[in-house]
């Protein structure tokens, strides 16, 4: 009976402790739950994914054309931006503006580029026009290479106007415009003229006998950037513009046959080009640059520098004391024609559509087109504004203001070339045509020249 008693006791005792052990076991998890429990949604908590997402290094790359007042403004406005998204570094790429379209191009096909710096879009196929090459612009957002930013809210900074005529397509918005320029008028060294007794000329024989009359006095009428080869026809836009004022229309004529290069107006252009290039111009121009050029004319020995407003900025840099104003280049002889200032949408930002770095992208442009952060770079760069809050708050703004009422979109966002025309065929260019600049000495010759290259174009169609 005792045997049976111990192993009773004994079996309710291992019993037990089976038990105890079981419940145990259980409770352990009941313990340690809480703990995982808080633990996993830590790991889903929006907020913190953000702010790690928002933590995660970015290179921005950004590309812009040579312009030493904006590639200067450029660099302080980066280091704001940085400074504004700590996890952000801007790589800015510099490349001349003969070369933009084509690093855009190649850039944007292998991706490796996130904002672009992209002219006004221009040059649009017009009714008349037949089987011409749509712009650089329409290619890439047809390509769908470019971020369509209709509805950011940023956009709504800058005027209807421009957001329309200079950064839409097909209805929707793929850049922002910064500015307007004009290319056709020349500054005007005031101090210099007083001292020859000459007045501001308001006419082509009034330009041509200040002209005269400055260099008898041993000075130079004008300069340019020469060295360049497109300075020397920009410089002359504004004498295209005195002959043909309304540029929609010489467009027009010249592709339906109304104009031609060659007809007795055209060729008086063509006469007035070859003085200005080869009489009006000091010597030596072919190795000055067009960065250098307002360096040279702040030297105060020449009365005239004929380019765009954008090197007011390099101007008022180089000489600050220096008297100066800007006025439409005088080409006619009639003053009524010299009364406008004709020039294009400049540069203007788009995002690449297959960037990774679309967030980083658009902060940076909404950053930028903050009123404070536009003003400054109107400021910087002396463009016309484009947010209608802006204003052109500089010596430029205001010898600019009278003529703005005037100011008219240029021969060069209007022309599109028909296919086939030869190399002469548009003679916007001709005053960078005689020498030096390069190879012809005969007006009419070369005025029949660029009407047989347009022809030729215009027959193939």
């Amino acid at each position: 009976m005792k045997n049976i008693r111990f192993l009773h006791i004994l079996f309710l005792l291992l019993l037990g402790t089976l038990l105890i052990a079981c419940g145990g076991g259980a409770d352990e998890p009941a313990e340690e739950s809480p703990s995982t429990e808080a633990d996993a949604p830590a790991a889903d908590t929006p907020a913190e994914e953000a702010a790690s997402e928002e933590a995660e290094p970015v290179t921005l790359r950004v590309l812009i054309h040579q312009n030493p007042p904006m590639v200067e403004f450029m660099q302080a406005f980066n280091e704001k931006f940085q400074a504004a998204y700590p996890n952000v570094t801007v790589d800015m790429s510099v490349v001349e503006t003969g070369d933009l379209a084509t690093v855009t191009q190649t850039r944007l096909t292998a991706n490796d580029i996130d904002v672009i710096d992209i002219f006004g879009f221009s040059n649009a196929a017009q009714p008349y026009m037949t089987d011409v090459t749509p712009p650089a612009w329409q290619t890439l957002i047809e390509a769908g290479l470019l971020l369509d930013i209709t509805d950011q809210p940023f956009v709504q900074n800058y005027d209807t106007a421009t957001i329309q005529d200079a950064g839409s397509y097909n209805g929707k918005v793929y850049s922002i415009n910064l500015g307007r320029v004009s290319y056709s008028g020349m500054f005007v060294n005031k101090d210099l003229l007083a001292e020859v007794g000459v007045a501001i000329p308001t006419t082509w024989t009034e330009l041509v006998a200040a002209c005269d009359a400055i260099t008898a006095a041993g000075f130079s009428c004008m300069t340019a950037g020469g060295g360049d080869g497109w300075p020397i026809f920009v410089g002359a836009y504004g004498l295209l513009g005195a002959e043909y004022p309304d540029q929609a229309a010489l467009v027009e004529g010249l592709w339906t046959g109304t104009i031609t290069w060659n007809d007795d107006k055209s060729l008086e252009l063509f006469e007035r080009y070859q003085i200005f290039a080869t009489q009006m111009l000091e010597s030596g121009v072919t190795g000055l640059s067009h960065d250098a050029a307002p360096a040279r004319y702040a030297a105060g020995d020449v009365a005239f520098m004929p380019t765009g407003v954008w090197q007011a900025p390099a101007l008022e840099d180089a000489a600050p004391e220096f008297e100066w104003t800007y006025i439409p280049f005088p080409g006619s002889d009639n003053p009524e024609d010299n009364q406008y200032l004709f020039g294009k949408y400049d540069q203007g930002w788009a995002i690449a559509a297959d960037s990774p770095n679309q967030e980083a992208a658009v902060d940076y442009l909404a950053m930028f087109s903050e009123p404070a952060n536009y003003q400054e770079f109107v400021n910087a760069v002396g463009f016309i504004p484009t947010q209608p809050t802006a204003t052109l708050d500089s010596q430029l703004g205001r010898e600019v203001a009278p003529y703005l009422e005037n100011y008219r979109v240029g021969f060069e966002q209007y022309w599109v070339a028909p296919k086939g025309a030869g190399q002469w065929a548009n003679a916007s260019q001709g005053a960078a045509w005689f020498k030096p600049f390069n190879e012809w000495e005969d007006a009419a010759a070369l005025a029949d020249q660029a009407q047989a290259d347009l022809q030729a174009g215009l027959d193939s169609q």
